[in-house]
């Protein structure tokens, strides 16, 4: 395939796609006149396919759509499927909307939102999703699909000749085809784990070779599942009038991929095969690689160009096929934030070439206790070499305390184990990038800057006049996260702020100096009274990192048990657990709260978090487990 610019080529076709006309629903009438667009979506895989250099893939059916398609080789997605999927559906960040950030949440979406095909169906398209709508927010799915769920099939539209937009979730290669007595069976033949090649950052343990070895193999089996979607146009005779569009949800499976902002979390495929009939939509020509980076916020822009539907303008991705001279997208952004019951907050920009890591929480592990992620045996087993004392540097450098920077080459280093951003050579890449983050992050109004469930987050709350001071808010974060204690006074300073977000970070920036704060204890303590109960469980974990235990646990008990603030309450839980053996004398309060959460079906979600997070603590204060290596040994002061 040859390379060619977005840009170039664009410019060629301008004519012909400014003059392609926006139709209404009266045109969706008589011989197709606007194209049906069908997208793939396969679960929780990287670019895993023969089109993308992969020698251990067996990937035929989407190898022969990207040869006489369009490869997107620099495409990149959230880490994790549901704010992937707010995203997709939405045409916004998901730190646009908070909660929507989170791993399960729900979005305060404004009152006139719409899932993106609500417009294609105004305009006369038939819409169908088969199956998944976990979009992390209250999206109205009646008015975004005609059709929704495992039966739903663009074979239903009321017309052969009315237009569709189809999407195809494919589950099998989702992480939990990972976890013991799964039930999938790929009809292909299995792979050999010992050929498998592990990656710099994982063990090369018999587990995570399995783990390669099954991923593999569900992966060929989606795709011979979506080959056999392909093959359903033809057999219907729509192909030639069919742009077909697949992609990865997000990175995964094995360790360290899925859930992290490295590229083996973000970086996802994407092919785009426009029929000869609508290659004026096209972005280059058959066969082309495009080598500029995308985004899935770029996916409902580029999803109404095709159709010839004008896209509303709130839209903040751009079209990466079907627009008018839009300009290549020059950062792709990504984020992590509060996965399943542990939280953490990273953010990522990358240019397609080099990868820069902000690490807003770097006394929080990138290996934490997930219950989810930890059912896979590939997990397990890094665990065990990583208490034996057995890693590598490469695999070691996950555990434990995280830095605040980072920087890859994703071109000399693809599996990013070579952090550059320390580096003289690259401090004005690194500063041009942060620089690019910090700009993208106010833009956006970044609502990872507040504590979840606090009243500011949302998408209109977040941005009321005077509601919080945003940019001093992120200049605090990048103050707390900067691991130096020069910003000692800074941080006390902004403890006495009025703005409860600033206290925030502050509290937090004096717990990740830990013992290099304890003359913060003062502003500290007075914080444990605050008014808002999100700084004051941030004050006691930043007392309890500092060994003052005995002022912090009180607090953090109060806060666990209110019931009244959930998600303030999960975040006590969250400190309690980083504590381990520090938070023994809470001991019989911790086993009654999580009984007492474990009957509250008002308090329970369908994750159970506190349950899992406490069951967790339980397990290492009674002795069923050990806590993980590269904890922080959080004891008493003397």
């Amino acid at each position: 395939m040859k390379s060619v610019s977005r840009r170039s080529f664009v410019r060629q076709c301008a004519g012909g796609v400014a003059a392609a006309p926006l139709l209404g629903r009266a045109a969706a009438t008589g011989s197709a006149r606007r194209p049906n667009i069908l997208c793939l979506v396969s679960e929780d895989n990287g670019p895993f396919l023969g089109c993308y250099g992969d020698a251990q893939a067996r990937t035929p059916h989407l190898d022969a759509l990207a040869a006489k398609g369009v490869v997107f080789d620099r495409c990149f997605a959230m880490p994790v499927c549901a704010p992937s999927r707010f995203t997709l559906i939405t045409g916004l960040y998901p730190t646009t909307c908070g909660p929507a950030h989170n791993m399960r949440a729900s979005g305060r979406i404004p009152p006139w939102l719409k899932g993106f095909p609500a417009y294609l169906r105004e305009a006369g398209y038939y819409t169908s999703n088969n199956a998944k709508t976990d979009y992390n927010a209250p999206i109205d799915l009646r008015q975004a699909w005609d059709a929704c769920g495992r039966k739903a099939e663009w074979t239903q539209r009321p017309s052969p000749d009315t237009p569709f937009f189809s999407v195809y979730n494919h589950e099998m290669s989702h992480e939990s085809c990972l976890f013991p007595n799964d039930k999938r069976r790929p009809q292909v033949t299995p792979a050999d784990p010992a050929s498998m090649r592990v990656r710099a950052y994982q063990p090369d343990t018999p587990e995570v070779r399995a783990d390669l070895a099954r991923q593999y193999d569900c992966i060929a089996e989606m795709d011979r599942q979506c080959g056999l979607k392909l093959k359903a146009l033809e057999q219907a005779g729509v192909a030639d009038d069919t742009i077909v569009i697949y992609y990865g949800d997000n990175g995964g499976i094995t360790p360290r991929s899925k859930r992290f902002l490295h590229a083996s979390g973000t970086h996802v495929p994407l092919i785009l095969y426009v029929p000869p009939k609508w290659r004026h939509l096209a972005p280059a020509a058959p066969g082309a690689r495009i080598g500029s980076p995308v985004h899935f916020v770029d996916v409902a822009a580029t999803v109404l160009a095709l159709a010839g539907v004008a896209r509303p303008a709130y839209l903040q991705g751009v079209p990466f096929a079907g627009g008018k001279g839009d300009a290549p997208r020059r950062m792709a952004f990504c984020s992590r934030d509060r996965m399943d019951e542990r939280y953490d907050m990273v953010r990522s920009a990358t240019d397609g070439r080099w990868l820069y890591i902000r690490n807003f929480r770097p006394e929080i592990p990138y290996v934490e206790p997930l219950s989810y992620m930890f059912r896979a045996r590939g997990y397990q087993s890094w665990a065990r070499l990583a208490e034996a004392g057995r890693l590598t540097p490469a695999t070691a450098m996950f555990w434990g305390r995280k830095p605040s920077e980072e920087l890859y080459d994703l071109t000399d280093d693809p599996d990013n184990v070579v952090n550059l951003a320390g580096r003289a050579e690259h401090a004005g890449r690194r500063d041009e990038m942060r620089r690019a983050l910090r700009d993208h992050m106010l833009a956006t109004v970044d609502n990872g800057l507040l504590p979840e469930g606090c009243e500011e987050q949302g998408f209109d709350a977040s941005r009321r006049a005077g509601a919080w001071p945003v940019a001093q808010t992120l200049d605090t974060a990048l103050l707390a996260s900067a691991q130096e204690a020069d910003n000692l006074p800074a941080l006390v300073r902004a403890a006495r702020d009025p703005a409860m977000p600033v206290r925030w970070w502050a509290a937090i920036g004096l717990g990740i100096l830990g013992r290099k704060a304890v003359s913060a204890e003062p502003a500290l303590t007075a914080l444990c009274a605050d008014a808002s109960g999100y700084v004051r469980v941030a004050a006691a974990d930043a007392l309890a990192r500092q060994g003052r235990c005995d002022l912090a646990l009180p607090v953090l008990q109060r806060a666990m048990e209110d019931l009244s603030a959930p998600w303030c309450s999960l975040q006590a839980c969250n400190a309690l657990d980083r504590l381990g053996e520090a938070a023994r004398p809470l001991l019989p309060a911790i086993r009654a709260f999580s009984a007492r959460v474990a009957e509250d079906e008002a308090f329970s979600s369908p994750q159970a978090y506190p349950r899992r997070i406490l069951g967790h603590l339980l397990d290492m204060l009674e002795g069923r487990c050990k806590p993980l290596a590269g904890q922080e040994d959080l004891g008493v002061r003397n």
